[in-house]
């Protein structure tokens, strides 16, 4: 069995999947209502050992509607017609859906205004109060 690469040193064995095939609804014409084609992928995010403490809380925490309550990442593939198709279409999807939720979050860095957009942020304030101003009954 191959592993499955996700980031840089982050692979998961494909033993740690479940895979279980049935009936896909569809076209197919007759070979729909006897061939298993859809395909189910199943894998137990709570105890793998995959994954660092860290990292599968990012992924408990980013994936986190798409997990049972018991901690199992359930991914369908049913857009072909063939099984080994569906089979390769859920291996990719795991592929991008977990490595995604593992991707470290970017580190939002603080910045400044410039005086210029100061500036017009008053200056627009200023128009506007005259404009208000203007529109009031004069004093008699």
């Amino acid at each position: 069995m191959a592993d499955i690469r996700l980031r840089r040193g982050v692979s998961v064995p494909e033993a740690e999947f479940d895979v279980r095939v049935s009936r896909s609804s569809g076209p197919g014409g007759q070979g729909v209502n006897t061939t298993d084609s859809k395909v189910e992928l199943r894998w137990d995010v709570r105890s793998t050992p995959s994954l660092t403490e860290a990292q599968r809380q990012r992924v408990l925490e980013r994936l986190g509607n798409r997990i049972t309550d018991d901690g199992i990442l359930i991914l369908q593939a049913s857009e072909h017609r063939s099984q080994h198709q569906n089979r390769a279409a859920a291996l990719a999807r795991f592929q991008a859906v977990v490595g995604e939720a593992l991707e470290p979050p970017k580190v939002r860095r603080p910045t400044r205004r410039t005086r210029a957009s100061k500036e017009r942020r008053l200056q627009a304030k200023k128009q506007r109060s005259e404009t208000k101003r203007l529109r009031q009954r004069p004093d008699l």
